[in-house]
């Protein structure tokens, strides 16, 4: 099933919706969390919370929280062995299973914690990095794959969220 037929379908019954850019942007494509939400700003409606979040997803768990959103998805870079810039849409419970190495703590808990202190649903939408190295900037790859998930996402959640 094609990722954003699986997000329209997660967001069914979304009243209000929290959506974390995380990353590094000092460890190439760990960036695209936060160039996909860069995208995202203005072009998504008022129902829709963008929280830059780099890389302590934690530090945001009240602001989360008192928002009170009926959901929350995370963008983030994810290894799940696919080409770079794929995405693949991962429950809070499959997480843990993601190496997802530039966090503080790991994205995991962040999500348990908000998942049951607010009764929300949370949901990770990862993005195939091709490279995390020391470097500034994403790869041709990422780039151009971080632009077609933001435009996506910009239709979807005009469609669901307004």
């Amino acid at each position: 099933m094609p990722w954003e037929t699986e997000l329209r379908k997660w967001l069914q019954k979304c009243t209000k919706l929290a959506v974390l850019g995380i990353g590094n942007s000092l460890r190439g494509d760990d960036a695209l969390g936060l160039e996909i939400l860069t995208l995202l700003q203005g072009n998504v409606p008022q129902r829709v919370n963008l929280i830059q979040t780099d890389t302590m997803p934690e530090d945001f768990t009240d602001e989360v929280t008192r928002l009170r959103p009926s959901h929350v998805l995370l963008i983030d870079a994810a290894s799940f062995e696919a080409k770079p810039g794929e995405v693949k849409l991962v429950p809070p419970e499959e997480i843990a299973g993601l190496p997802i190495s530039t966090h503080a703590l790991p994205l995991s808990l962040f999500a348990e914690v908000v998942q049951s202190s607010i009764k929300t649903k949370v949901l990770l939408l990862g993005v195939q990095p091709k490279s995390v190295d020391f470097v500034e900037g994403l790869t041709p790859e990422v780039e151009k794959a971080s632009k077609d998930i933001a435009r996506r996402l910009v239709h979807l959640l005009s469609e669901v969220c307004s």
